[in-house]
């Protein structure tokens, strides 16, 4: 029997890890990263200022960018768990993560424009519920900013402006189109998530999704195994670089997932994740025993 208490006290330190403890695979893309850059150029510097912003983060348990994001989770859970128990437990845990200042009060209200001040609303936190035959609840959730949600783009195919037609050129084409528009914005160094096929809805869910996956994974598809690297090297070759500020560490991974579709529909969605690649996993027992997960 789940302890609704404790599963809060678990949220709560779950939403902690992910705003101050940048995933190690992360932090080994960017110091692999700044050991490409040129020596004093202002790519290595920036690199080396977000590299010693994560080290602090990570020592005195502050979030490691001052956008704590909207939290989007997917929540995985066994036949007779309740959904609406496990959401209220979570978005509680937001409130009381914020109030310890693990999270910005990151909620405004859109037709009024004010904040709700407890880091919840509609929407907020986006929880995705999945029912499986294990007997745990496991809990996958990213940080997601606003500045880059921002360069976040989705385009149907074919898209003549870009001589892209309906296959995997063409979603190279359109992949690197968007990055290009991104420059900095995004607050580049990025990782990008993107979805083939679905429709406008589950082709940015599925692309989100795609960023729980560590960056030095290799996709079960060859030929999108294939197009992650390419379209990698690609984005790198563009000499945007860290911040905007030219080098050759404009990407640290792409991942790319794939949804069935429409005949009259091809979607290519695609989410960027800045360098702040937030994330963060728990699985819990039967009893509330709870494991860390990677």
């Amino acid at each position: 029997m789940l302890e609704r208490d404790r599963l809060i006290e678990t949220f709560v330190e779950l939403i902690r890890r992910a705003s101050t403890q940048l995933p190690q695979d992360v932090v080994d893309a960017l110091e692999e990263g700044r050991r490409r850059e040129a020596t004093e150029s202002l790519a290595e510097r920036a690199l080396n200022t977000i590299l010693e912003n994560v080290r602090i983060a990570r020592e005195v348990s502050l979030p490691i960018c001052q956008d704590t994001g909207t939290p989007v989770v997917w929540i995985h859970h066994p036949v007779g768990v309740s959904t609406r128990m496990l959401g209220e437990a979570f978005t509680e845990a937001v409130r009381q993560a914020t109030a310890k200042q693990y999270l910005r009060p990151n909620a405004v209200e859109t037709l009024t424009g004010k904040n709700t001040g407890v880091g919840t609303g509609r929407g907020i936190p986006f929880l995705h519920f999945e029912e499986w035959d294990e007997p745990t609840v496991e809990v996958r959730m990213i940080l997601k900013g606003g500045g880059s949600e921002n360069v976040g783009a989705q385009y149907k195919l074919p898209d003549p402006g870009l001589k892209a037609g309906r296959d995997l050129e063409g979603v190279r084409r359109v992949v690197l189109d968007a990055v290009f528009r991104a420059q900095g914005k995004g607050c580049a160094p990025g990782i990008l998530g993107i979805c083939i096929g679905g429709d406008r809805v589950s082709g940015f869910e599925e692309s989100k999704r795609q960023l729980l996956r560590p960056i030095p994974d290799t996709n079960p598809v060859p030929e999108l195994a294939e197009l992650e690297a390419r379209i990698l090297r690609e984005a790198n070759e563009l000499g945007i670089g860290p911040m905007g500020f030219g080098g050759g560490t404009t990407l640290l991974g792409v991942k790319i997932g794939h949804l069935d579709r429409l005949p009259a529909c091809y979607f290519v969605t695609i989410s960027y994740m800045c360098w702040a690649d937030r994330r963060a996993a728990v699985r819990i027992g039967e009893g509330g025993d709870v494991k860390w997960l990677s």
